[in-house]
């Protein structure tokens, strides 16, 4: 299995900038695709390819039953985003926009939850008072 490589600092640059004007446009009310949807959008992270031809953008929404009526209007607004970002940066190929939820604050939650849970909270609190009898 090949080794994942960590990105370079122009994938990183990169998807910082498209995640940046993104953000800017969904803040800026500039997506009609989201305009009937009564949730905050809030961007995450931009992920880019290796050869930059393709870009992976994370969001949360603030009421995740909207997630996929909001990924679907994302999505269908990713060529608007495109030229936007071609019309702000300097590359030579715009990457292809995929959007995604991100479940990893879901995820921190319910570990988060499940330590708090008072069985758990009794095993954390006495670790070897069940081996001395």
């Amino acid at each position: 299995m090949a080794e994942k490589k960590e990105p370079s600092q122009r994938q990183l640059r990169v998807g910082q900038e498209i995640r940046k004007i993104i953000a800017g446009e969904i803040e800026h009310d500039e997506v009609r695709n989201l305009e009937n949807i009564d949730t905050m959008v809030t961007i995450i992270d931009a992920s880019v390819s290796p050869d930059l031809k393709y870009c992976t953008v994370f969001f949360i929404t603030s009421n995740p039953e909207l997630d996929e009526e909001v990924r679907e209007g994302l999505q269908l607004a990713a060529n608007h985003f495109r030229k936007v970002v071609g019309r702000k940066t300097e590359l030579r190929y715009v990457p292809e926009i995929i959007f995604k939820v991100d479940h990893s604050f879901a995820e921190v939650d319910k570990i988060e939850k499940l330590l708090r849970d008072p069985k758990v909270a009794q095993d954390l609190v006495k670790p070897d008072t069940a081996t001395a009898e």
